[in-house]
């Protein structure tokens, strides 16, 4: 149409200037775009856009600070109104509480109740940290440097094998060794699945239809209360102990069986803390109703990777199978990774560590010399059990909540590390340890609650290890009570900086050496110098200690 318009002007006469539409096109482009489409060298448009390339980017970096604070400060301003209104939400159910009919006496007395910890730990759909970290190429790098060196690891026993059998050697006899007697161990697993699901929930019940119409209640609670714990100490505390010592069984085994008890002791005490005082809330309302979970709650909640009880919690919509099949073969991999560092980095090294006279320098050598397979074994737990392990479980059970654990990693003081290694453990500890200890006795008491917690946690921790390697040996339980209480207070949440990442990650790396080290010359010294009738105490005394001496 502009070609059209310029051809009856000139025809016209007029003198007015036609301009085509490129040029009209040019005119409305920028000077710098102009003066590249006019540039008729190929070289001088390739600067171009290299320069002009540079200069975004020096522009983007320029605003990336300030697009940050301005985020930053976003944030803050939402987190701080979420906070002000939880405080207005508080003081308004404080309000309907306490009305303002009530006399200054009685509120000075309700005030000065403690309300019992009913409402803990809340529920969310959320997916794990390690989950979302993948999705960034940089992280899932490191992931894969690792299973590079598992591939080396393999690389390197088949060669070894190889040059000293004449032949590859598949084998795997330390796996079946320490896997052995399975058909005990499930046996045993599910005599204590069953009375799990049939003990506490049957006690539970009996307990609250008849809390209501008795008249002594108090009697009624503390027979109930007596029968759950002689289950929980002797059912499922002696019991199972008493096969994996009288059966004999392999320490992987005899893991699978302690842990498995420590679960459900904890499971089952959740599931009873949590629904008592829902009962006691309805006889003193009057209610008509007693509220007792169903069957399948209680079964949900056995499965569910979490050790606190809830009716209900956030369920996905859908079961990826894919990512559960993926997170059982990380769990089977981690496995054989575990088994490779034993070979090539434990079992050389402690093979033939008994023999040799007690030193100084050689413990201090062997320490040293166990920190990476110490830390190697560190990572395969976390990654083997508390991310595939238990995110496959979440995910054949819809279970949405899957905040296992946080990150660790950056933690800059213990109190830190402590509360996000083990997200699942430390909640039951938080809710029905700490919290329950300072209801008891008043909130001045905080230190003394966290020693509480602290000796709990040490001693568990050292029970599981004594019963699964078949002697005591308080390596875990000094170091945790002894520096691990030094440094939970030493290295508080007041530390922020870079560096107490650098101090908690080195004594994390020392203190792995020292149970890989410890632990392992003990149980090669028992091996080497057994007892032919040994009493009580010889399972207490270390023998690596004198067994060099009868070499």
């Amino acid at each position: 149409m502009a070609g059209e318009d310029c051809v009856r002007k000139r025809r016209s006469g007029s003198s007015t200037t036609c301009k085509a539409p490129e040029n009209e096109e040019m005119q409305r482009r920028p000077e710098s775009e102009r003066s590249f489409q006019n540039s008729s060298n190929g070289r001088v448009d390739v600067d171009h856009v290299i320069t002009r390339k540079m200069q975004l980017i020096a522009e983007a970096e320029q605003l990336k600070p300030a697009f940050m604070k301005e985020v930053d400060s976003h944030f803050t301003e939402f987190v701080n109104s979420l906070v002000a209104k939880s405080v207005l939400l508080d003081s308004s159910s404080s309000a309907s509480l306490f009305p303002a009919s009530c006399s200054e006496k009685e509120l000075h007395k309700a005030k000065t109740l403690r309300a019992p910890p009913e409402h803990g730990k809340i529920f969310t759909a959320r997916r794990s940290l390690l989950d979302e970290l993948f999705e960034v190429s940089h992280i899932r790098t490191i992931y894969h440097m690792f299973i590079a060196l598992l591939i080396v690891f393999i690389l390197s026993t088949l060669l070894v094998d190889f040059i000293d059998e004449g032949r590859l050697v598949l084998g795997f006899d330390l796996l079946v060794f320490v896997f052995g007697k399975f058909p005990v161990v499930f046996c045993t697993w599910l005599c204590m699945f069953c009375a799990t699901v049939i003990v506490p929930y049957n006690l539970f019940v009996w307990w609250a239809q008849g809390y209501c119409s008795s008249s002594h209640r108090v009697l009624h609670s503390l027979f109930y209360g007596m029968l759950f714990t002689l289950f929980q100490t002797a059912g499922l505390g002696f019991g199972p102990t008493y096969i994996a010592v009288s059966y004999a069984l392999p320490p992987a085994s005899r893991f699978i069986v302690i842990l498995e008890q420590v679960r459900l002791v904890m499971k089952a005490h959740s599931f009873v803390r949590e629904n008592v005082p829902r009962v006691l809330s309805s006889v003193k309302d009057k209610s008509s109703t007693v509220p007792i979970p169903r069957i399948s709650q209680y079964l949900y909640f056995l499965f569910a990777p979490t050790l606190i009880y809830r009716d209900n919690y956030p369920r996905n919509p859908m079961i990826r199978w894919g990512y559960v099949a993926t997170k059982f073969a990380q769990v089977l991999g981690s496995l054989f990774y575990a088994y490779y560092i034993f070979v090539r980095l434990c079992i050389p090294q402690f093979h033939n560590s008994s023999q040799e006279t007690f030193s100084l320098r050689g413990l201090v050598l062997c320490i040293f010399n166990s920190i990476l397979p110490g830390v190697l074994i560190l990572f395969l737990v976390f990654f083997a059990f508390l991310h595939c392990w238990l995110n496959a479980f979440a995910e054949m059970l819809r279970f949405a909540d899957r905040m296992f654990y946080k990150d660790w990693w950056n933690s800059t003081s213990y109190a830190n590390y402590y509360r996000t290694w083990n997200v699942v453990v430390h909640d039951w500890l938080y809710y029905y340890a700490y919290r329950d200890f300072l209801w008891f006795f008043g909130k001045k008491f905080k230190a003394a609650a966290m020693l509480s917690v602290f000796t709990v946690s040490a001693a568990v921790h050292e029970y599981v290890l004594s019963i699964c390697f078949g002697y005591f040996y308080p390596v875990l339980f000094c170091l945790f009570m002894c520096f691990g209480m030094v440094f939970n207070f030493i290295l508080n949440d007041r530390r922020k900086g870079p560096i107490w990442n650098v101090i908690m990650w080195t004594s994390l790396f020392l203190g792995q050496g020292v149970i890989i080290c410890l632990y392992s010359q003990e149980w090669y010294a028992r091996q080497y110098c057994p007892m032919e009738n040994p009493t009580f105490l010889d399972y207490l005394k270390p023998r690596s200690w004198s067994c060099h001496t009868k070499m």
